[in-house]
This record gives C-alpha cells, sequence and structure tokens, in this order.
C-alpha cells in the first residue's frame, strides 16, 4: 500500500450462541439436520404465533459482556429490522438497534512489534440469524432451509480502531479466542458459527475525515479475512488515484478469483425501518443475575497466558500459542501438571501431538493419544528411559493404538542404554572400524566429530544416551 494512504478498518462478527433451542422458539439449533426440520411454526411466521425470549442466550450476552469490560444495559430492547429476502420468513428479522445488551467494551491485541493496542468494541447486540438459501444443485433455482432460522446471534461490533488487514485478522482471532474460552460458541467458521463483515476504507495520511467505506460480507476465515480488506484497499486507492469515488456498497469477497465485487448498494438504518417489536417485551437484566454470571466467568486467556509463563516457565510466545484455544491449554496444563516439566510438555505439545492432529484433521477430543498417554512417555523421557528420539518412535506407537509409553517401550526393546561400560565397549568398535577417520579427528578435522555419534548411535540403535554418548566419546577421541 502507498505510504500516502491510511486504512480504517471496522469488523461485525456475527456469533452463534452455543443455546440448545432457538431465539425466540423452542426448536433445536443442532447443526446438520435434514433441511426444514428444525424450523416450527414461531420460526416460519405462521400467523398468531409468539416469540418468547431465551434466557439463556441473555445470560451469554451479559458473560461476553463482562469479558469484554462493557457496560451492560439494566434494560434492552428488541426492535424488528425490515428487508425482504427469500430466507427471513417473516419479512423481517428481530434485533437490537437502539438499545442493546452490551456496549462500550474493548478488547487488547499484540501487534507484530510486541506492542499491545486496544480495539474498542461499540456495541455487542442479540439478534435471531436468517434460514439459508441454496443455489448449487438445483438447477436454475434457488432452494430455501430454514433450520438456521431464529438461531440467537450475538453480531460484535468494532470501533473502526484497525489499521491494518494483520490487525484485524489479530482482533479476530483473539474474539474467537475469547468466545470459545467463554463457551457461548464453538467458533466454526465452516460452518458458519463465527463469521465476520468487514468494513473497509482508506483516507490520506492526516486526514482526520474517514473516507467512503466498504462492507465485505460474511467471510469465514482468518486467511479470508486478510485477503479481501488487503484486496479492497488496493481498489479504493486505485479508483480514487484514477479519479474515481468510492460509493457506499456491501461487496462480496471471491476467494477463487482473490477479488471483491458489488453486490449491492449500502442500506442506511432508515432503509430496514426499525420499530420496537410489538410482541416482546423490554429485556430486563437484574444485578443479581450480572454478579451471578461474573463470578462464574472462566479463567480468560490474557490471565491464562500470564500463569503459564509464570507457572510453567514459558515464553510468552510459546504461552501465547497455548492458551490461543481452550481445548489446547487444557490439553497442555493437564500434560505439564501430569508429566512434571511444563517446558518439554509444551515442545511436545506444540510440536509432534498438534502436527499428528493437523496431519489427519482431528480434533483434541478425538485425539487418541490423552493427555494422561503423553505425561506417561514425557516421564520418561525426563527419567533417561527413552531419548528424544526414541520418543517420537514411542508417540507414533502410541497414536496408532498400541498402548502407553511403558508397554511399548518394554515390548519393543527401546529402553535407553545407560550403561557407561556398554557404551564404551560400543565406541571402542567404532574406533576400531574407522581408523582412518580416528586418524583425520586427532590430527584436527573436529567436523568429523558428528560422524562418530552417528556410528554410535546407529550400533546401538539409537538406545545410546545421546549425553552419555557425547561425553565419552570427548574423552576416548582425544586418545
Amino acid at each position: 500500500m502507498s505510504m500516502e494512504w491510511e486504512t480504517v478498518i471496522g469488523l461485525e462478527v456475527h456469533t452463534q450462541l452455543l443455546t440448545k433451542s432457538k431465539l425466540f422458539s423452542g426448536a433445536s439449533t443442532e447443526f446438520g439436520a435434514l433441511p426444514n426440520s428444525q424450523a416450527c411454526l414461531v420460526d416460519l411466521a405462521y400467523p398468531g404465533v409468539l416469540p418468547v425470549m431465551n434466557k439463556e442466550a441473555a445470560r451469554m450476552a451479559v458473560k461476553f459482556g463482562l469479558a469484554v469490560s462493557a457496560g451492560i444495559a439494566p434494560r434492552s430492547v428488541f426492535a424488528r429490522k425490515n428487508y425482504f429476502y427469500p430466507d427471513l420468513p417473516k419479512g423481517y428479522q428481530i434485533s437490537q438497534y437502539e438499545l442493546p445488551v452490551v456496549a462500550k467494551g474493548h478488547l487488547d491485541i499484540e501487534l507484530d512489534d510486541g506492542s499491545v493496542k486496544r480495539i474498542g468494541i461499540t456495541r455487542a447486540h442479540l439478534e435471531e440469524d436468517a434460514g439459508k438459501s441454496l443455489h448449487e444443485g438445483f438447477g436454475n433455482q434457488t432452494a430455501v432451509d430454514l433450520n438456521r432460522a431464529g438461531t440467537p446471534l450475538l453480531e460484535i461490533v468494532s470501533e473502526p480502531d484497525m489499521r491494518s488487514a494483520k490487525e484485524a485478522v489479530s482482533y479476530l482471532k483473539k474474539l474467537h479466542s475469547l468466545v470459545t474460552y467463554l463457551g457461548i460458541c464453538d467458533g466454526n467458521m465452516q460452518e458458519g458459527s463465527f463469521r465476520c463483515d468487514a468494513n473497509v476504507s482508506v483516507r490520506r495520511k492526516g486526514e482526520a475525515k474517514f473516507g467512503t467505506r466498504a462492507e465485505l460480507k460474511n467471510i469465514n476465515s482468518f486467511r479470508f479475512v486478510e485477503k479481501a480488506i488487503n484486496f479492497e484497499v488496493q481498489r479504493q486507492i486505485e479508483l480514487i488515484e484514477g479519479g474515481g469515488k468510492v460509493v457506499q456498497e456491501t461487496r462480496l469477497y471471491d476467494s477463487d478469483k482473490d477479488e471483491t465485487r458489488s453486490m449491492r448498494a449500502k442500506e442506511e438504518a432508515n432503509d430496514y425501518r426499525y420499530f420496537p417489536d410489538p410482541d416482546l417485551l423490554p429485556l430486563d437484566i437484574a444485578p443479581e443475575l450480572i454478579e451471578e454470571v461474573r463470578k462464574g466467568l472462566p479463567e480468560l486467556p490474557d490471565a491464562k497466558k500470564q500463569r503459564f509463563m509464570s507457572a510453567y516457565g514459558l515464553s510468552a510466545y510459546d504461552a501465547g500459542l497455548l492458551t490461543a484455544g481452550r481445548d489446547l491449554a487444557d490439553f497442555y496444563e493437564a500434560v505439564a501438571k501430569e508429566s512434571g516439566d511444563g517446558k518439554l510438555a509444551a515442545n511436545w505439545v506444540m510440536g509432534d501431538f498438534s502436527a499428528a492432529l493437523n496431519k489427519e484433521d482431528k480434533a483434541i477430543a478425538a485425539s487418541p493419544v490423552s493427555a494422561t498417554l503423553l505425561a506417561g512417555m514425557l516421564k520418561r523421557i525426563s527419567d533417561n528411559t527413552i531419548s528424544g528420539k526414541i520418543a517420537k518412535e514411542v508417540f507414533e506407537a502410541m497414536w496408532a493404538g498400541e498402548g502407553d509409553a511403558d508397554g511399548i517401550i518394554g515390548k519393543k526393546g527401546l529402553k535407553q542404554i545407560t550403561d557407561t561400560g556398554a557404551i564404551e565397549k560400543v565406541i571402542d568398535e567404532v574406533m576400531a572400524a574407522n581408523p582412518g577417520q580416528l586418524a583425520e579427528y586427532r590430527s584436527g578435522k573436529d567436523k568429523l566429530f558428528a560422524f562418530f555419534v552417528g556410528q554410535v548411535m546407529k550400533a546401538t540403535k539409537g538406545k545410546g544416551n545421546p549425553a552419555q554418548v557425547n561425553e565419552l566419546l570427548q574423552r576416548k577421541l582425544k586418545g
């Protein structure tokens, strides 16, 4: 991007709440059911039906508000947002407009240089989701699945405080981590549980007035958010520098072509003809409920990161990676506690364990290696029963379901050789078998030391204790 320009970004994130039933009906919110099998008469807007507020959704909104240090409105109001779309049975969406349940909070993100930037959260309001229009597999027709209609959403609106696509992704990841920690959203972006609209504009450096913004709609991955914003920023700059003007509109990001394209002119609030929903009473939240929710808040990512650094001696970087998701943090802590070695546990959880999960696209809950199994193996590294290299073989066997570390080590004869006499005997045999290399080493070719280490480890089938092998070799090779 040209140095003359500054990017201004605000995000609207639609977070699908983990309630068992919908926001205003008793229909199930479970994902993956047959189309239109989870849409009841209330969701379908039959005459004479009335919405009834889901109390658990309100509790989840309060939980989020407290976690971002926001104000919780003692009284908030639901409104009808009127627009027509085939997957909106009522012809309006029940949302909150003038009086949202959560307002004026913040989230701190870490920038590339290690500094912390505070991103303001303007509001978070409750609303029902629309259904889903399906365009593929139906020829020239569009099908409508109303299972999602009425599912509770918390729409989280940031201030326009982000100045690059990287900052936007950083904020989005932090928000994703927070809502999953709180247990109010599963964060599944592929299923649409966590999706983002990005408001993007540019202005010349030094200008106070915001430029005309474009809204990029329904982006469902961190990578696509970054790519969509970067494309849109460049598009707007080139348009202005070419003598054109940016118009306020809604645009879609096409990931196949890596471009944004116009969808429709951006609506203003008056286009939606908001008015208070006459079928719903104001949402009153008692101070007692707020205090009850506050006392039940889990340890949040930032606090957990600091604790991991102090309790387990981790670097800020490692602690940040391990606390990015609650499942990973819980798994790591279980391994660290059971193994008694926080740093070794961090290396294995972030390394081989995470790699194995990624390779098979498994969630932690589906891992064949439990925290107890992994901790048991790490204990055998710590007490020198096996080396780090042999541990990889043990881990692969555990992953394949062959039992625990002790059983695998015994069955496969993988116990590390720590007997000094046995290692010295192998070293003597290696030296005798390689007189030329021995002479060269003793004449000053120190790089051959690695050759002898390799030969000894090969002779012991990788079971020689590496520290002992190195120490004994250094002594014996000198003659």
